[in-house]
């Protein structure tokens, strides 16, 4: 089995932490509650915005973008000629000793 290669100690390593964008900050937000108050905050928050700024660009995509589910409801789907497959959950047998 091959040994791993260390990294000599000498090299430097950066690490580069960038807020997010408001557009990510508000997407999350949104998908964490649907209360206006709290997704400002949230967004404020995470941005590092005063909630005033943050208020105007929640109302602003509320406005333009309708929110709609992520799921499309479930359809059955059935192969021709195939009878649908159901399944049952049994209740566990109790072993009375």
């Amino acid at each position: 089995m091959p040994t791993p290669k260390k990294k000599p100690s000498s090299v430097r390593t950066s690490l580069r932490i960038e807020p997010p964008t408001l557009e990510e900050a508000i997407y999350a937000a949104q998908g964490l509650t649907d209360n206006i108050d709290d997704q400002v905050e949230i967004a404020a928050r995470l941005m590092g915005l005063s909630e005033v700024d943050v208020r105007a660009a929640i109302l602003k995509v509320a406005i333009t973008k309708p929110r709609i589910s992520i799921r499309p409801p479930a359809q059955a789907r059935f192969a021709a000629g195939r009878q649908p497959v159901v399944v049952e959950r049994r209740a566990s047998r109790i072993l009375i000793r």
